[in-house]
């Protein structure tokens, strides 16, 4: 009983252990997993190893519509995807998911471009 009061003692007078969470927010370690945050498509070769790499087959390539698409919901944060990528387009953020209530996937899709000197449209 009486180690105990030491302690008590201790604790009253000293610092607490714990932060206020919503007011004082900690920095992410290094390398910390968070999320996927998309592709950059303009990189993207459409290759598909990131969708045979993915363990949750959360990740989708169309070649034929220069598409990149990963449903959230699915992802296991893994980051073999990321690893995988020989151009390293897939963007992986040190934040993680905020809430949501909406199963939306991220589609992104390779926009064609003109080029100026010869006018023709490229992808």
């Amino acid at each position: 009983m009486f180690k105990m009061m030491g302690n008590i003692f201790k604790n009253l007078v000293s610092k607490p252990a714990t932060r206020l969470y919503p007011f004082e927010k900690r920095e992410p370690f290094k390398n910390t997993r968070g999320q996927i945050a998309g592709c950059d498509i303009d990189k993207c070769i459409f290759c598909g190893i990131c969708q045979r790499k993915c363990p949750a087959d959360a990740i989708v390539v169309n070649k034929e519509e220069k598409s990149w698409e990963i449903d959230q919901f699915r992802c296991v944060i893994c980051n073999a995807c990321v690893e995988a990528c020989p151009k390293k387009c897939i963007i992986s953020s040190e934040t993680h998911k905020t809430p949501q209530y909406k199963k939306d996937k991220l589609k992104i899709v390779q926009t064609e471009k003109i080029t100026e000197s010869t006018g023709k449209i490229t992808t």
